[in-house]
């Protein structure tokens, strides 16, 4: 819950392509990676580091709210021209029945 995941198939955070970055937003306890995720506006600045050492800047462009059943799988997971960032948490209103947040935020930035 500490700690963001990576889509491991598919591009790693500077490469040309989405490189997609999952957390959790809460848990039992309280705040976990993403709980400000939907707190970045356009124009935020991202820092990722790569397991290399290799930091990556890049640009927020957008932050976007889907519902967990119409989730936008081809503007998230599609292939880009450039090296772009998709971070992922989940937001809107949990689901006390199904333990579960009912949307996804995204933001969308790309390398500078």
């Amino acid at each position: 819950y500490r700690v963001a995941g990576w889509f491991a198939a598919g591009p790693a955070p500077g490469e040309t392509g989405p490189a997609v970055l999952a957390g959790h937003v809460d848990d039992r306890t309280g705040p976990a990676v993403f709980f400000r995720l939907e707190e970045l506006t356009a124009g935020d600045e991202v820092r990722v580091t790569g397991a290399d050492g290799q930091l990556v800047t890049f640009t927020v462009t957008r932050v976007a709210s889907y519902p967990k059943d119409a989730f936008a799988t081809a503007e998230v997971y599609g292939p880009t021209t450039g090296a772009e960032l998709r971070l992922i948490t989940c937001g809107g209103t949990f689901d006390r029945s199904r333990r579960s947040y009912t949307d996804n935020v995204v933001v969308f930035a790309t390398a500078r």
